[in-house]
């Protein structure tokens, strides 16, 4: 208890005033939970006030088109999380009559609600003794611990959950897993954490052994692959595109774009207009120009896209059907948006 005491003494100082802090209310902190995967606090904040404005409770998200949360998620990424919360809400308010479980075991059920997740609404909402463990926790108690196994691996979960577990403080786990995760957040961060006014800094292993630095470790990552993306921007004369959704699994499903030859490498115009993927029923007068000289590189965790926007002037297409002035009330891609945000004025 020691360790828990300390951690809950220093959280209590200086606990940051988070809106969903101030509740219990399980889907306020579902929502937040599943908004800061991957993202920062700082960055997720306006989104989850934008979404707990728009939706108060779970039934008015199980409403909502999924358009319309997927145009609000736009920037988050990772949007395979929006379709699941949508999902999951739909599921909780037609299935669950709106109400959240209340335990881990059927939190745990619920699609797109993992460990991590599901220890932290228990243990928020219900006061259910289950010990979160995040980025934030894998670094705290490695460096703490001294712990050189990767945390990434199948021994480095099992045993990171069991470590802390069994420093839970079980009378009041909400706020011991809170402040475990802020003190990741604030105190031992990945780069420089302030060691000398650290709390616990007597007895932590990694500052003793000056290993700050390669704790926590982490196997090898995946091999990034590269992707070359070529968009067909079509402008005809009565001032329509093609904007189509993104059909199947993988990245961007569900979201708006335009049409889209992807190659193995970067290709020149002549190269493009000779593939068979390429449309060839365009009217002799079109012309096709390339927007961007330099390739644009959109780097995701798995895979770097090197992207290139050809712009087809002409004068009428059959499937050009979406208005350019309501082009941006569709839901996609930041890839997407950057590039709207600099065409569209040129456009007008």
């Amino acid at each position: 208890m020691h360790f828990s005491n300390i951690l809950i003494y220093w959280y209590l100082q200086i606990k940051r005033d988070l809106p969903w802090r101030k509740t219990k209310d399980p889907y306020l902190v579902w929502l937040s939970e599943i908004m800061l995967q991957q993202t920062r606090v700082a960055q997720g904040m306006s989104y989850y006030l934008a979404f707990s404005e728009a939706f108060p409770t779970v039934k008015d998200l199980a409403n909502a088109y999924e358009s319309t949360v997927l145009k609000m998620w736009q920037g988050l990424g990772y949007y395979s999380r929006a379709r699941n919360l949508h999902f999951t809400a739909k599921y909780v308010s037609n299935e669950l009559n709106g109400k959240f479980p209340s335990t881990y075991k059927e939190l745990i059920k619920l699609k797109g609600i993992g460990d991590y997740t599901a220890s932290a609404i228990a243990s928020i909402c219900f006061d259910e003794p289950n010990a979160v463990v995040d980025g934030n926790v894998y670094r705290v108690l490695a460096r703490y611990f001294g712990i050189d196994i990767p945390i990434n691996s199948t021994k480095g979960i099992k045993e990171f959950k069991r470590l802390a577990q069994s420093l839970l403080d079980t009378k009041q786990p909400g706020v011991h897993n809170q402040a475990l995760m802020d003190f990741g957040a604030l105190q031992c961060k990945p780069q420089n954490p302030d060691c000398e006014k650290c709390p616990l800094n007597s007895s932590c292993v990694a500052l003793e052994k000056k290993q700050i630095k390669q704790l926590p470790v982490k196997e090898k990552k995946l091999r990034v692959t590269k992707k070359y993306f070529n968009f067909l921007v079509f402008v005809t004369e009565d001032n329509k595109t093609i904007f189509e959704e993104r059909k199947g699994k993988g990245i961007w499903q569900g979201l708006y774009q335009f049409p889209l030859i992807e190659t193995l490498n970067e290709v020149q115009l002549e190269e493009l207009i000779s593939m068979k993927d390429f449309k060839t029923d365009l009217p002799s007068e079109a012309t096709i120009q390339l927007f961007n000289e330099e390739l644009i590189v959109h780097k995701l965790s798995h895979q770097h896209l090197f992207t290139k926007f050809w712009i087809i002037s002409t004068d009428t297409s059959q499937k050009a059907t979406t208005g350019w002035q309501e082009i941006e009330s569709f839901p996609t891609s930041v890839l997407i948006a950057n590039f709207l945000k600099e065409f569209l004025p040129k456009l007008n």
